[in-house]
């Protein structure tokens, strides 16, 4: 049996990264194991020392990750592009979203609007300013704390509309996944891998990052809202 390699990614690529486990473990006898956070919490880590192998995160935040010499030079590669979409609680009318002008009556009627910490909360900040709605919403934004899920504020009633990777929305209890948003407002993130400087068997990190990356992977990753990265 193979030494087990240990993985830190965010929480947007938590439900492939368990389903892809699985199949490692079962299809090619790798073990590993991924621990899934909030990416601000997990790029902490990485600069603290965090022990792992493996990193899957967005790939600006890996990118930074690499200049500053936490993961090793030439070891990232991309694996998977997501979509953000929006969602609303269970039951609730569904606002239209096909166009801009169907995106800006559901933000200016959300009374709570929930976004992430992460890559997919500050592009949906950075498209509500360039939408010149900033101050109108600034009272009605709600942050997630870092791990817990946007989708989740819905459930929980502190939010009416929310906003998030697919991957993390799709499978939540008390939501409706209304779909991405609408032409030139579309939110794409994308996500990478690579090796820690401080992996015990960097050799073994790469070759699963080369499985991450397969297309076999790729098939189970669109079942949870992604697409490989080309």
């Amino acid at each position: 049996m193979h030494r087990e390699l240990v993985g830190l990614s965010s929480m947007a690529t938590r439900p492939i990264l368990a389903d892809l486990s699985e199949h490692l473990r079962l299809a090619h006898g790798t073990p590993v194991r991924f621990e899934s956070v909030g990416g601000v919490e997990i790029a902490r880590r990485v600069r603290e020392g965090a022990e792992a192998d493996l990193l899957v995160l967005a790939a600006g935040a890996l990118a930074a990750l690499e200049r500053e010499g936490h993961v090793r030079a030439g070891s990232v590669r991309p694996l998977w592009i997501s979509q953000v979409v929006a969602a609303v609680p269970a039951g609730a009318p569904a606002p239209a979203l096909g166009t801009v002008a169907d995106l800006r009556a559901a933000l200016t009627s959300a009374r709570g609007i929930a976004c992430s910490t992460g890559p997919s909360g500050t592009a949906l900040l950075d498209l509500i300013d360039r939408l010149g709605l900033a101050d109108t919403l600034a009272d009605r934004l709600v942050q997630a704390p870092p791990g817990v899920p946007a989708g989740s504020l819905l459930s929980s009633g502190r939010a009416d509309l929310a906003f998030q990777q697919h991957s993390e929305l799709m499978d939540l209890p008390g939501v409706t996944v209304l779909g991405p948003l609408p032409g030139d407002t579309a939110i794409t993130s994308a996500f990478s891998g690579g090796v820690l400087t401080a992996a015990a068997d960097p050799g073994a990190a790469v070759a699963v990052l080369g499985l991450l990356g397969s297309e076999e992977a790729s098939r189970l990753a669109g079942a949870r809202g992604m697409a490989p990265a080309r």
